[in-house]
């Protein structure tokens, strides 16, 4: 896992460069071409009769079209590549070795950084509509933590939160409720002086106590064969309770949701 960390975060790194560029060099293109557009313009404007030569060239081109468009273009690769961008350092985030050891970590950037990579399972699919993100981030202190591991524990939570939604829409079609509405809340707020907690939760169908209380157990999985292998949860707890002496708990009412409650001390020291 070490060494897939450190050539995920070697291939982002090799992409940021150059989408670097590109971005950097939009902001000259859009400036020039807007430059380009108002010459043009002019040359329109005070030359009132231009010749059949040029009058054929403006209609095959529809010069309209195109000097409309330019900047739409230059825009929206200037929006595309700063999302790009944004994922990278995501992806970095998400990617590092924790070399460094105990580090101080922005608890609500993280979140924001696992959403950002999630955001593609989001949006309506396979008959469900679009999952809502309601976020309540308190006023957070930095966290003594190992970054890279926490944005991991984040990321298990999350997707299976999403994944819990998926199959409670497939649970509501056999009970014909169409108006389910997909929703995962995410809390962050200060315990104590010493602790802060993350709360993590989803609208979904829940789970029986006998469910529940394997949640964290390697390998136990209530997914279909070949669907999930029952070891993201277990990561996450081995990920907070033993390397950062925290505590993860779980609470969940059948027909009422399931809650993910992280809490972690702000120092190791």
């Amino acid at each position: 896992m070490s060494n897939l960390g450190q050539l995920v975060a070697g291939i982002a790194h090799e992409i940021n460069n150059p989408i670097t560029f590109i971005y950097s060099n939009l902001t000259h293109v859009q400036s020039y071409a807007a430059d380009l557009i108002s010459l043009l313009q002019l040359y329109q404007k005070e030359l009132a009769e231009p010749s059949p030569k040029i009058l054929q060239k403006q209609q095959d081109m529809d010069v309209e079209f195109v000097l409309d468009d330019l900047l739409k273009i230059v825009s929206s690769m200037r929006t595309g590549s700063d999302r790009i961008r944004q994922i990278i350092l995501s992806v970095q985030d998400f990617a590092r070795t924790d070399r460094s050891g105990w580090q101080l970590f922005d608890v609500s950037d993280g979140l924001e950084n696992m959403l950002l990579l999630l955001q593609h399972r989001l949006p309506a699919q396979d008959g469900r509509r679009d999952i809502k993100v309601v976020k309540e981030y308190g006023n957070l202190p930095q966290v003594e933590c190992y970054a890279g591991q926490l944005v991991r524990a984040f990321l298990n939570i999350i997707n299976n939160a999403i994944d819990a939604l998926d199959m409670s829409v497939e649970e509501s079609e056999i009970s014909e409720n169409r108006q389910f509405k997909p929703q995962i809340s995410i809390r962050t707020k200060v315990v104590d002086n010493r602790r802060i907690a993350i709360e993590i939760a989803d609208n979904g169908t829940g789970m029986s106590e006998e469910v529940r209380s394997r949640i964290f157990e390697p390998f136990f999985t209530t997914k279909p064969t070949g669907q999930g292998s029952g070891l993201g949860l277990a990561v996450s707890y081995e990920i907070v309770v033993q390397q950062h002496k925290g505590e993860l708990q779980c609470f969940s009412t059948p027909g009422k949701g399931t809650e993910i409650r992280i809490e972690i001390p702000l120092r190791h020291s």
